[in-house]
């Protein structure tokens, strides 16, 4: 590992390609910039994505990584030095172009430059220190495992702005697919909020899991005679999964005028009948806003969301990955900075 005046991570120096301990000169602050110092960083499956470019938006080397918490090192001349030293977190996003039609409505998550927002950019988590700008580094709630709070500053968020957006009754019954990374915090947030939930998942074994979580159901997705009896069940289905849908008995098990979300990116097969006839709802999820990611953290300190987790050092990134590609991991994985401390000058 290299030291001194260097910024030390890890990159991927090709697509797809395993990475590698990377040095870089710190990024020099803008005015409304804050510098962290990382102590934990998230792998999430679209840190893969981005390794393997399959959006085509990444420029190598890359340094993957963007559920990050740590301590704010140093400031821009416009933001308070009374930040300096203090715990937060960061997630996907790290900048918005706050003149684009979006940001000026106040939906900085659908920034026009999204390609450029990503808290990866120019350098992710995945190393000793990042560079966002100063309102997309989030106080932490001070008793919040680091742990904890980098799953939630993805995952979690991506989570809780979907079913706050599209859950507006207490009484609605909600059917949560997948139990995985983001399924398995779903649930939790879903019967927080004080909704009837059920479990829905290829993987029969999981029954336990998802009722401990707080499910009140478990349907296994090969249950044929489970899913009829749900037929019109559902007010929401909520998809985590990525893959292995049958999209058939999902529409069958949502009501007339039910809804439909996805936040993550699964290839979707399904029937214009189905939508027309039952006045049905396909609603896609990115992110949220700042005010969201604010409100996501202190309803999951208040209401004590836990995520699933496995502790990793950064220093074996690369086995962590191939857990995560192997579909191995249970079911997030955060990687404790073990890279030497750098000081910035």
């Amino acid at each position: 590992m290299m030291s001194g005046s260097k910024i030390t991570g890890y990159a991927a120096l090709k697509q797809g390609a395993m990475l590698t301990p990377f040095s870089y000169d710190p990024p020099r602050l803008k005015k409304n910039e804050v510098r962290i110092a990382i102590t934990h960083c998230g792998l999430c499956g679209s840190d893969i994505q981005g390794i393997d470019d399959i959006y085509k938006i990444v420029e190598y080397p890359f340094v993957p990584g963007h559920e990050v918490v740590g301590h704010i090192s140093e400031v821009g001349t416009e933001v308070s030095h009374s930040r300096i030293g203090e715990r937060v977190g960061v997630g996907w996003q790290g900048r918005a172009c706050m003149c684009c039609e979006w940001c000026l409505k106040g939906d900085v998550h659908l920034c026009m430059d999204v390609a450029e927002n990503g808290s990866w950019s120019p350098y992710g988590g995945f190393s000793s220190s990042i560079v966002v700008e100063d309102g997309f580094a989030y106080p932490l709630p001070e008793e919040m495992p680091p742990e904890d709070a980098a799953v939630l500053m993805c995952a979690g968020f991506t989570v809780f702005t979907a079913l706050s957006r599209n859950c507006i009754s207490p009484l609605l019954k909600i059917g949560i697919v997948g139990i995985g990374g983001l399924g398995h915090l779903a649930i939790q947030f879903a019967k927080a909020m004080g909704y009837e939930v059920t479990a829905i998942s290829s993987s029969p074994g999981k029954r336990e899991e998802a009722l401990t979580l707080g499910a009140d159901r478990f349907i296994a997705a090969s249950d044929k005679a489970a899913l009829n009896q749900a037929e019109f069940y559902f007010d929401l289905l909520y998809i985590t999964a990525h893959g292995g849908i049958a999209w058939g008995d999902m529409m069958r098990i949502l009501k007339k005028k039910g809804k439909l979300f996805l936040s993550g990116f699964p290839q979707v097969n399904v029937s214009s009948v189905d939508l027309v006839s039952h006045e049905l709802s396909i609603v896609g999820s990115f992110l949220g806003t700042q005010a969201e990611m604010r409100e996501m953290l202190n309803f999951s300190f208040t209401h004590n969301i836990e995520p699933i987790l496995e502790l990793m050092p950064m220093s074996q990134v690369n086995q962590a990955i191939e857990k995560l590609r192997e579909n191995k991991g249970r079911y997030r994985i955060v990687l404790v900075n073990d890279i030497l401390s750098t000081k910035v000058d």
